[in-house]
């Protein structure tokens, strides 16, 4: 009988340890020795992943080959720790702790380089055709720099550090969360503030919808809340039985009926952005020799025919049927 309890839970253990629907029906490794962060393009046929080994590398996903490779130093190890894509896909902006950069996507070539005096970079979006740049830094500041124009305008709404911001495509609208539990939307042209989000803990991650329809905020324990942009009300808040879920990547479909989300611990998830019910989940390949066995997810896209991609610190790009 004791024999048969010990069989019976070792079987257990071993179908626990198996998540359906994990398997990608593709993969591509674009960082070999594992991703410091990376970016996808909208329409997901452009990653741009940042390593210690090969600096910025950018990488048609649709032809599988390399395009660019960048380098914010001309010597010494890659510290680029963010990097985005703008959504139309023209340029990227990458950076360390204490500068940033713009790049073309058209020729190749960097546009500008900028390094921050005061503070460290702590997240950096990018509007359509470079013509903003949102940076969040560590003292609680928030500055929006034109590189055309020269313009700076500095939001002073947050008390604590900055977790994470967003752009609006056009540039218009900046999403930001930090340590002092709040989210802000507020206007770049003015600095004006058009919406609070008040949280419980720190603000970890947030996200805007790139059709202005939908802002996502997530704080460090177990509030993702979804807003609706016209009214500053909530559409839904995210149902998991987690008491603390940390988000490391958010995106909107197209749509506008799904959110996609990553966390620092493979998991990859869609919900349906009404209910706030999760629709699937994935857990990503760990990152090789790590232990325990784990992966950051630092960016996610939908892609057509019911398909969606994820890029994590395993260097690899994957994609995932639901």
């Amino acid at each position: 009988m004791r024999q048969s309890l010990l069989f019976g839970l070792f079987v257990l253990l071993l179908t626990g340890c198996s998540i359906p629907g994990s398997t990608p029906v593709a993969s591509y490794e674009h960082a070999p020795g594992g991703a410091m962060a990376a970016a996808i393009a909208v329409n997901a046929n452009m990653v741009v992943v940042s390593s210690v080994e090969n600096g910025i590398s950018v990488w048609d996903v649709e032809k599988q080959n390399l395009r660019y490779q960048w380098r914010h130093q001309g010597e010494g190890n890659n510290l680029v720790a963010t990097t985005r894509i703008a959504f139309d896909g023209s340029y990227v902006v990458t950076s360390d702790r204490e500068a940033f950069a713009l790049w073309s996507l058209q020729s190749g070539e960097p546009v500008g380089f900028w390094r921050i005096d005061e503070s460290s970079i702590r997240d950096i979006a990018v509007s359509d055709q470079g013509r903003a740049i949102l940076v969040g830094r560590g003292n609680g500041k928030v500055m929006l720099f034109e590189p055309q124009t020269g313009r700076r305008l500095e939001f002073l709404g947050h008390q604590e550090k900055i977790n994470s911001v967003d752009l609006s495509p056009n540039g218009f609208y900046a999403l930001t969360g930090g340590s002092d539990f709040m989210a802000y939307l507020w206007d770049t042209r003015s600095g004006q503030v058009l919406y609070s989000f008040t949280h419980t803990s720190r603000v970890t991650k947030v996200a805007l919808d790139y059709q202005g329809r939908y802002a996502f905020t997530a704080d460090s324990k177990n509030n993702a809340r979804i807003w609706d942009l016209r009214s500053g009300d909530q559409i839904s808040k995210l149902h998991y039985l987690q008491r603390q879920k940390i988000f490391s990547a958010a995106r909107f479909s197209a749509d506008g009926k799904y959110l996609l989300t990553g966390s620092p611990s493979r998991g990859l998830s869609l919900w349906d952005v009404k209910s706030g019910d999760e629709v699937s989940s994935w857990m990503v390949t760990p990152k090789q020799g790590s232990r325990p066995q784990s992966a950051v997810v630092y960016d996610v896209a939908f892609m057509p025919d019911n398909k969606v991609m994820s890029h994590s610190s395993s260097g690899l790009t994957e994609v995932w049927s639901y």
